[in-house]
């Protein structure tokens, strides 16, 4: 099958970048921008840099600061009422997958009108938004350049993708001198995510030649730079090969999607509120070592990918290796490893289990077909 291949329509990537937006600015001839970002980022003075930049491109910048790290449907529709009220012309997204994520829904939602909730599914909105600009600082959810954008259902306890083109952002600036003040956690939690992009892209069903070249070089420089980069968080250089691997891993993220890592981290951010880059990590190497056999030859390339040494091996031994790998490289950055660390106990498998079912549109993409058993048994497992 031919699959679509999407890109923001202009890109900004490596050391420098932020001295752009100003040109962008001046090029979308907006005179009233928002800047949605959150509290950490103005904690870092980030949202300062921002600002004058804007300014710089001779318009009006008000700031909305109050992005949660997981924020929900109520946030969105709250986001885009307030973008109509007051007739923004441009949102600028500053931070991680939560304020890019609203920035570029919210801009969307301010046109179509109704609650996010209306949209959930592929390709839903009839019109195009407010355009919009993405800067992220953390090295990870690749929202920047996705048309998929990711919330909260309270009610159901559990996240709900919206999937449009016209969620892309018509600008995507990433530099990695903004993702320096990031702390490690973070760092840790969002870059094994950026890795899970890459991996889960590269074997699914809808992955094509195009998205390959970028997965596979996005597993090598998040695999060589990621232990680096939580370590020693002022090293530039590894923070450059992990914005240009994210960014990669979103590439291949946004046209080929995503498999059951993701189907089964879904509900622990809903109903256990655990970020989604820690959801994505626990329940990685679990679904991997499940997806092998689906496709030994692809899975033996990512363990090559991660620096592992699959000369001589068998195809499902050389497979293996790129679980090993995993396992090894989710520990040393201190993400934790069991679902019982982040508060889930025997009696909340079965909701585990049910909710992840319902992730079909992901399921779908997966290297290998997916039980309820297996479900219910990879969540034991990780227990």
């Amino acid at each position: 099958m031919v699959f679509p291949f999407r890109l923001p329509e202009v890109v900004y990537l490596g050391q420098g970048a932020l001295e752009h937006l100003s040109g962008e600015v001046k090029k979308f001839k907006a005179d009233k921008v928002l800047l949605i970002t959150d509290k950490g980022v103005q904690a870092a003075g980030m949202d300062k840099l921002v600002r004058t930049c804007i300014e710089e491109g001779g318009a009006q910048v008000d700031i909305f600061a109050e992005i949660d790290a997981e924020p929900s449907t109520d946030t969105v529709d709250s986001v885009a009422k307030f973008v109509r009220e007051n007739g923004y012309n441009l949102l600028v997204g500053l931070g991680g997958g939560s304020p890019m994520d609203v920035a570029k829904a919210s801009a969307v939602l301010a046109v179509n009108g109704g609650s996010i909730k209306d949209y959930v599914g592929i390709e839903l909105f009839p019109e195009k938004g407010v355009p919009t600009i993405l800067i992220p600082t953390t090295a990870g959810t690749g929202s920047e350049v996705t048309q998929n954008a990711i919330f909260a259902f309270k009610e159901e306890q559990v996240k709900k993708g919206i999937v449009s083109s016209y969620l892309l952002p018509r600008v995507a600036i990433v530099d990695p001198a903004l993702t320096l003040s990031c702390p490690p956690r973070v760092t840790a939690a969002t870059g094994v995510d950026a890795l899970v992009h890459a991996v889960e892209s590269y074997t699914a069903l809808k992955a094509t030649l195009q998205t390959d070249i970028y997965a596979l070089e996005a597993i090598r420089l998040i695999s060589e730079s990621i232990r680096t980069a939580v370590s020693n968080g002022q090293d530039l250089a590894a923070r450059e090969k992990m914005s240009v691997g994210s960014f990669f891993a979103g590439v291949s993220l946004a046209n080929a999607g995503v498999g059951a890592v993701h189907a089964l981290a879904y509900p622990l951010g809903g109903k256990f509120h655990v970020s989604h880059g820690v959801s994505n990590a626990l329940l990685f190497a679990p679904v991997m070592e499940f997806n092998c056999v689906g496709n030994l030859g692809k899975f033996a390339c990512v363990a090559e990918a991660m620096g592992q040494p699959v000369a001589g091996k068998s195809p499902r031994e050389a497979a293996l290796l790129a679980v090993r790998a995993v396992k090894e490289l989710v520990a040393d950055v201190g993400i934790p490893n069991s679902l019982r660390e982040v508060g889930v106990a025997e009696e909340d498998i079965e909701f585990l289990t049910v909710s992840a079912e319902k992730q079909t549109r992901l399921l779908t993409n997966n290297p290998r077909l997916m039980t309820r058993k297996d479900i219910e048994s990879i969540y034991r497992k990780t227990l």
